[in-house]
């Protein structure tokens, strides 16, 4: 018989070791052998109402005092793993922001570093992936695997683009949109449920027909007539009185475009649901043990489609934000894969929208500091500081996230009777 002990889970030091191998090279790097200089963190903007004074620390100061708080952090995981309990996840995401944090300061030695400005455009780069992981959640919580995350956003990113331009409406934009990436998603969802195709295979050719159409359209119609067809523009950004005046926090979750503001209500909405609800019960028990689900009355198939579809238009969303939510216009596989990173936060995230959400952002943060730290350090590689939240992901999955356990019935067809 196997005793408690025999099955007990053991937790590891693998978070402990990783943390305190960070925390030793920033304490190294950016600090003992960081850059000379200060460093004033702009927490208000300079045309907000309310101005919180800088806050000016010396670069490689920053990078010890961020060093040891890392070790500390890494020695707080490590009396967790004796008593074999997992490291809390807010303990993990105080270490990032640590980390973060010196690496601002190194990079912006004897400048400044704007935070709202970095924290906003970092959610607003964000926004695409966040509603692509939440269709690729939606769709892997009942079971069907959805790669066909990046031709949604281009097909969402292509209508809100064309129709708001033709209307001179953004909702109808937006509508578009949603509508037109939800019937892709039905194609993915029939051919699934109903056909039993591969959903991995169906899901790579509905990529490549939304780019080879979209290229096509956009040869051959969008560059004849751009000032009619491809030229939308960008929403109005809304200030939500009062709260978009706090600092910090107001320029970043309060002062944005519908497509942000959608965005922030999603992530809980589908969270909530999905945990907190009897009919996300159900989603998830179609995703775990389907024949369990229909044998309690469950209908599987449905279940399945509606929830695949929603997904769809979640990241038919998403492809607005990319055109008429921040560049003003369709250009050619303007998704620039963020489908796929989308597919690589739904896993790093645990199948958790608020999880995936966080390491969505991480990926939103690296496009900005590309071109941030091109400008206050022009001498450092700018491949360098893109690589870094890759780098940082690798970590995470290794240090932090361990082995993750996707849905029981992911990808297999289910059969009734």
């Amino acid at each position: 018989m196997t005793t408690s002990k025999e099955t007990e889970v053991k937790v590891g030091y693998k978070s402990p070791i990783v943390m305190g191998s960070i925390g030793l090279l920033t304490l190294v790097f950016l600090g003992l052998l960081g850059r000379d200089g200060m460093v004033a963190f702009e927490i208000s903007r300079r045309t907000d109402s309310l101005q919180l004074p800088t806050l000016d620390i010396d670069s490689s100061l920053l990078g010890v005092l961020s060093g040891l708080a890392m070790f500390a952090l890494a020695g707080f995981s490590f009396s967790k793993a004796i008593k074999n309990l997992k490291t809390p996840i807010w303990v993990s995401i105080v270490f990032g922001l640590v980390g973060v944090t010196a690496l601002l300061g190194w990079l912006a030695a004897e400048k400044s570093v704007p935070i709202a400005f970095i924290a906003g455009t970092a959610l607003v780069l964000a926004v695409p992936i966040i509603l692509g992981a939440m269709a690729g959640i939606m769709s892997e919580r009942v079971g069907i695997t959805n790669i066909a995350i990046e031709g949604q956003l281009l097909t969402g990113a292509f209508m809100a683009a064309v129709v708001s331009s033709i209307t001179g409406n953004f909702l109808f934009g937006i509508i578009a949109a949603m509508v037109t990436s939800a019937l892709l998603s039905m194609i993915l969802a029939v051919f699934s449920i109903k056909f039993l195709a591969q959903q991995i295979i169906v899901g790579v050719v509905l990529n490549v027909l939304v780019i080879g159409v979209t290229n096509f359209l956009y040869q051959q119609w969008l560059t004849e007539d751009a000032e009619n067809v491809n030229f939308p523009g960008t929403m109005d950004i809304i200030k939500i009185p009062v709260l978009s005046d706090i600092p910090l926090l107001g320029p970043v979750f309060f002062e944005n475009r519908i497509t942000v503001f959608f965005a922030i209500l999603i992530v809980p909405t589908i969270w909530f649901v999905l945990f907190k609800t009897r009919l996300g019960l159900r989603a998830r028990a179609v995703g775990e043990h389907p024949l369990a689900a229909d044998t309690v009355g469950i209908n599987v198939g449905r279940t399945r489609f509606w929830w695949v579809t929603i997904g769809g238009s979640i990241a038919g969303l998403g492809g607005a934000a990319l055109t008429i939510g921040n560049a003003g216009a369709f250009g050619r596989e303007m998704s620039g894969g963020f489908g796929f990173i989308a597919l690589a936060v739904v896993i790093l995230g645990r199948w958790n929208p608020i999880y995936a959400s966080l390491a969505a952002l991480l990926f939103g943060f690296s496009i900005i500091m590309r071109v941030w730290a091109n400008q206050v350090s022009p001498g450092i590689p700018t491949d360098f500081i893109t690589m870094v939240p890759y780098v940082v992901t690798i970590i995470a999955v290794v240090g932090f996230v361990g082995k993750s356990r996707p849905p029981k019935a992911l990808a297999v067809p289910y059969v009734k009777g």
